[in-house]
């Protein structure tokens, strides 16, 4: 098997189109076409790791943070990521980053979160913007179904727990070809007016090319009539954040030492206690300060997240608990949905946990 192979796997997982802008995901370092030996899956591809890939004859490391995060203008060894990045390189190790990819994947970082606290009816804190596309195609009925089951195939159609949704819709079509035309339905020269559908269907804007060749491939005309357009739609099923419910309400105190148990955390900081109790609760691993004012809009009880600053514990303004939980440990069980997402889809090949904790936080 090649690195490649298991990266389309790995896309499939957590698609790179949803990354964040800001983000570096994907392959980082290695050669798509090498053979590879074995996968190490980590949360940070530090230089310890990287040592301890080659020791367990891994040849690609799947982390969730980018080691490389921002450019490098130079590779000297000078710092903990140049000396991961030389180490990779030097023992043919290649390095993938799924982070935000992850983070908003309506089954990854905060729906493992929720999981882990066992909140029901979880949904997406902040939709992804932007995302949604709507493809409008018009053919002749007795090619409609076989357009429509393309596209559906290539993923078309999906909205939230449904999927082949279409909307379609009966009408009259003309066209008059010219001297090079080579008309389906009439001869050059002759207007030709017959019964149309048109068929309209959304898809995530990454899938555009795989939807349009499917389109073009089991289309029955030479010239095919389509529109693509944006939409400002959210996406409920992509985004950062997700809020679900505890099954049953608790004290602030009680859900601060229930959350601390489930998530390993070695100590939490929180906002001064609202006095009502907690029912909903938002969650979103790593830094998620940006959130806070989307999970009081939300109607949250309390909000977990990490790396929060001193001022920002005031804009809980006792309208929620704020808690940060740290940054590690709100993204804890990571690495095990990948490990067993890989190992479900690559039967016999060694998928292996890090044994490195690479947690830069330590509390007395």
């Amino acid at each position: 098997m090649k690195i490649k192979e298991i990266l389309t796997i790995l896309d499939e997982m957590a698609p790179l189109a949803y990354a964040e802008d800001f983000d570096n995901v994907g392959l980082l370092v290695g050669n798509l076409d090498m053979e590879a030996a074995g996968v190490l899956v980590c949360h940070d591809a530090l230089e310890n790791v990287i040592d301890e890939a080659i020791a367990k004859k891994c040849n690609l490391v799947v982390c969730f943070h980018p080691i490389v995060f921002s450019g490098l203008k130079k590779i000297t060894g000078k710092n903990y990521v140049e000396r991961s990045i030389i180490k990779a390189i030097k023992n043919d190790v290649a390095i993938y980053a799924v982070h935000t990819a992850l983070d908003n994947h309506k089954d990854g970082v905060n729906k493992i979160f929720c999981d882990a606290l066992g909140l029901t009816n979880a949904k997406v804190l902040i939709p992804k913007l932007n995302f949604i596309r709507k493809l409008v195609t018009y053919t002749i009925p007795e090619n409609a179904e076989k357009v429509r089951n393309a596209l559906f195939d290539a993923g078309a159609g999906n909205i939230g727990n449904y999927e082949n949704c279409s909307f379609n819709s009966k009408g009259i079509g003309t066209y008059m070809g010219n001297e090079h035309s080579n008309p389906e339905i009439g001869e050059r020269f002759e207007f030709v007016e017959g019964d149309e559908i048109k068929i309209e269907v959304i898809f995530e804007k990454h899938l555009q090319a795989k939807i349009l060749k499917a389109l073009f491939n089991n289309h029955v005309y030479e010239e095919i009539a389509y529109e693509i357009y944006d939409l400002q739609n959210q996406h409920q099923s992509i985004g950062l954040g997700m809020i679900g419910e505890l099954k049953h309400p608790m004290n602030e105190k009680d859900f601060l030492t229930f959350v601390k148990e489930k998530m390993e955390a070695n100590g939490i900081r929180h906002s001064e206690f609202t006095g009502k109790p907690i029912k909903k609760v938002a969650v979103l691993g790593g830094s998620g300060s940006y959130a806070i004012k989307n999970a009081i809009m939300a109607g949250a009880d309390a909000f977990l997240t990490a790396d929060l600053k001193y001022h920002q514990f005031y804009e809980a303004e006792n309208q929620l608990l704020l808690a940060d939980i740290g940054h590690f440990e709100s993204e804890r069980y990571t690495k095990n949905y990948i490990v067993d997402y890989l190992r479900k889809k690559i039967l016999n090949f060694a998928i292996i946990f890090s044994e490195e904790n690479t947690n830069p936080v330590k509390y007395l």
